[in-house]
């Protein structure tokens, strides 16, 4: 059912948190056991309770500059754009990503600062929710430089301490919305010139994998960008991408 309803498979591996984790939401459901809770679900498909179900087993490990060799190929690729810029950030759980990508527009591009958007979406609607909240732990920012810090964050104080907020400047630049990859239609608006689709892949399978490189592909401007994550490789998957450098791609044709 999850994988049909996300593409999401889940390994032999997780087939114990799988168990705990279908048990806890047929108990939080009232259902008698997992069998019942997964009938409800599957004579329900517009229930609120999927929304639930998907996002206990989504994975939001994520963190701001995360392969930061990306943001340095990033700042450089936009300088040599024609404005406005704009990039989707295809898996931006809760937030790191997105405002990592706005951090990098502003500083590659101070004076055009109302040509650049990023749009952030994610299948988890509970991340999605944090992320437009912009609030995080000291723990989580303790990799940005300070210097973007001061920049772009407030800091908390009284009963907010040991926690930041992203300032509106940054906010701003980011349209927020959950999204499934696997729908049918993608409310997409125009072309972008990069797509992130990061550490994301990976839980798809090989056929999934190529339907949707060859959905990005379109949907990118001449010369745009696909940055994949460190242990994905789509060199095989597709011929509508090549390899440009490490884990970056460029549209063929």
């Amino acid at each position: 059912m999850l994988k049909a309803r996300t593409g999401i498979l889940l390994g032999e591996h997780k087939r114990e948190m799988a168990i705990r984790t279908l048990g806890m939401r047929a108990r939080r459901m009232g259902a008698e056991s997992v069998g019942a809770y997964l009938s409800v679900l599957a004579q329900s498909p517009d229930s609120a309770e999927w929304h639930d179900f998907v996002n206990a087993f989504t994975i939001n490990h994520t963190a701001f500059f995360r392969e930061q060799h990306h943001f340095e190929i990033l700042k450089k690729f936009v300088r040599t754009r024609s404005k406005p810029i704009s990039i989707w950030c295809a898996a931006a759980s809760t937030g790191e990503e997105p405002y990592s990508l706005a951090m990098t527009l502003r500083e590659a591009l101070p004076a055009a600062q109302g040509q650049c958007r990023v749009w952030a979406t994610d299948i988890d609607t509970q991340a999605i929710a944090r992320a437009r909240k912009g609030v995080y732990t000291l723990e989580r920012v303790k990799d940005i430089p300070e210097e973007l810090l001061k920049k772009y964050f407030l800091r908390g104080t009284a009963a907010k301490a040991g926690l930041v907020r992203v300032k509106p400047i940054l906010r701003d630049m980011i349209d927020f919305e959950p999204l499934n990859l696997l729908d049918s239609r993608w409310p997409v608006d125009g072309k972008f010139d990069a797509i992130f689709c990061r550490n994301t892949m990976i839980y798809f399978d090989r056929d999934t994998q190529s339907v949707l490189l060859d959905r990005f592909a379109p949907l990118l401007k001449k010369d745009g960008l696909l940055f994949a994550g460190h242990s994905e490789n789509f060199t095989y998957l597709t011929k509508r991408f090549k390899l440009q450098g490490q884990t970056v791609y460029t549209a063929v044709g």
